[in-house]
């Protein structure tokens, strides 16, 4: 959930489904889609525990980033993650609001006392994936970018790891290998094609080369 809250009160400025099952100990987030295919009664239980939340730890102002987890047979909403910030990474990026204006200047305008402007989320479903890193190694490259930008309702890919980069995957490691966007009529749709550009992404990953210091007398 993305909210902003002034004088205690909560906003809820959209909220994203995680579409894969996320199981534990440990998982790497991939995939956001928003606005959230819950139905109205949840979205309304989610906000409610969240705001109680952030009353609980003493949030007045700005904005709010909250993670939940959902028993939907069960009626079920627990809090996993909350701080008085924004999404991170180039994920804010899917966020319009009104007539374009991003999620940075909502939250900006807010914090300088000015009228926020409109709220609603403008323009279709969007999303966004965290491209995760498959394997540990040095990373070499990607093939298949142009064929996946081709692809309907693909808006953007940005691979922001570096060529000749260590990188090292969950549970060590803490980064990933870039973004995909996509915006589309139905969040469903939305979601297939964060996937069909997942995968028509090839990257090259060589193994990385340890040197051990053995001790000794020459």
């Amino acid at each position: 959930l993305e909210g902003l809250l002034t004088g205690g009160e909560l906003s809820v400025l959209a909220l994203f489904d995680k579409p894969d099952p996320l199981d534990g100990p440990f998982f790497e987030e991939t995939i956001y889609v928003t606005p959230s295919r819950l139905s109205a009664s949840d979205q309304a239980a989610i906000a409610a525990r969240t705001s109680e939340a952030a009353t609980a730890l003493g949030l007045r102002e700005g904005p709010l980033h909250a993670e939940l987890r959902i028993d939907l047979a069960r009626g079920d909403y627990w809090l996993i993650e909350m701080a008085g910030r924004s999404i991170g990474g180039l994920c804010s990026s899917v966020l319009e609001f009104g007539a374009g204006v991003c999620l940075e200047e909502v939250i900006l305008r807010h914090a300088a006392g000015l009228p926020p402007g409109s709220t609603t989320r403008s323009g279709a479903a969007a999303g966004v994936m965290m491209i995760p890193i498959p394997k540990g190694g040095l990373y070499r490259g990607v093939d298949g970018e142009t064929g996946a930008r081709a692809i309907p309702g693909v808006t953007g890919i940005e691979i922001t790891a570096k060529r000749n980069q260590p990188i090292v995957p969950l549970p060590e490691g803490a980064s990933y290998l870039g973004f995909i966007f996509a915006q589309g009529p139905p969040p469903a749709t939305v979601e297939a094609t964060l996937r069909a550009a997942h995968a028509a992404l090839h990257f090259h990953i060589d193994p990385a080369l340890t040197l051990d210091v053995v001790g000794g007398e020459r």
